[in-house]
């Protein structure tokens, strides 16, 4: 696997919704935030104003993206000054995929296809949770042609669903959000800058490649300086610079991100998910697993099943 691919894999949860929603002036929606979620808006049709929960009034048109990663609440309306009506459904009760809705008067029109995906807030990636609380992809000719194309896709399907839509659906929901996320990694506004410059960076993306493929691999910070081709000290500080943390650290924290995926997905036994990620006992395993989760692999495992683990963040 990729690594952005790798990451979304061990944070998503549960199906993606999406609907698309006419607007006719005057109208004004607040949309609360909902936490282990990652939302969305599109303006397919007119234009509107997105009211930030901090910051001034942002002016979308058509074409336009907005994505919220951390779930955080917000307001579209057709002014700048429009007072927002409270939220009319749960999203997290509600939210379906072909969706279609019609909301306020007679007055001008304005459509948007939004939708969300659930994250587990206790499993936050540092690349996931470095994101701003709103990312905002203006419409421009030629920028982002495959985000553009997926959003159009997702568009048609959603408003005139055929057979075997749902697959569609969903398929292209998550094709998006990936075509989101590489479209911010790649701009400009964060070239060199945190994971964006870890992901581009030859040495250390070599090196998380290495770690996500192979994180029982016994790696040592020479074998993994070796893998990215430059020296011990220099592999070291490049790394901790752009990543944010030691590279056996993170080593350390995916290998128990990985087990805790193992857990939740499959029913294999502990000590064959502890070597999977590079423990040589079940003991060590265990000991690792509870300082990170903050209980053993075994009672993570069964809360998971029942719906009630809560582990702990570091």
């Amino acid at each position: 696997m990729d690594i952005l691919s790798d990451v979304l894999a061990s944070v998503r949860t549960g199906r993606p919704s999406s609907a698309t929603v006419s607007w006719h002036a005057p109208w004004g929606q607040r949309f609360p935030e909902v936490e282990g979620s990652a939302g969305f808006q599109i303006i397919v049709q007119g234009a509107c104003w997105l009211i930030p929960g901090q910051g001034e009034p942002v002016a979308l048109n058509v074409g336009d993206v907005v994505f919220f990663p951390h779930g955080h609440g917000y307001g579209l309306a057709d002014s700048p000054t429009r007072a927002l009506s409270e939220p009319r459904c749960d999203p997290t009760v509600d939210a379906g995929l072909f969706v279609k809705d019609f909301i306020g008067n007679s007055g001008q029109k304005t459509v948007t296809l939004c939708g969300g995906y659930r994250l587990d807030p206790g499993r936050a990636h540092p690349l996931l949770r470095d994101l701003p609380e709103l990312i905002h992809l203006p419409a421009r000719l030629g920028h982002h042609p495959r985000l553009r194309a997926t959003i159009d896709l997702l568009t048609a399907e959603v408003d005139h669903p055929g057979v075997g839509a749902d697959t569609v659906v969903l398929a292209l929901l998550d094709t998006m959000l990936v075509y989101l996320l590489r479209a911010w990694f790649t701009g400009p506004a964060e070239s060199g800058r945190g994971w964006s410059a870890a992901l581009s960076d030859p040495a250390v993306s070599a090196a998380l490649r290495a770690i996500h493929d192979e994180p029982g691999r016994p790696w040592t910070v020479q074998s993994l300086a070796d893998h990215a081709r430059l020296s011990r000290a220099a592999f070291a500080h490049r790394f901790a610079t752009l990543v944010g943390r030691p590279p056996l650290t993170y080593l350390t924290w995916w290998r128990l991100s990985t087990a805790a995926r193992l857990l939740r997905e499959s029913d294999a036994p502990l000590g064959e998910i502890g070597a999977r990620v590079g423990y040589t006992s079940e003991f060590a395993f265990a000991n690792a697993f509870k300082r990170e989760y903050g209980q053993p692999p075994g009672r993570y495992r069964r809360a998971e099943t029942a719906g009630r683990v809560s582990p702990e963040r570091h």
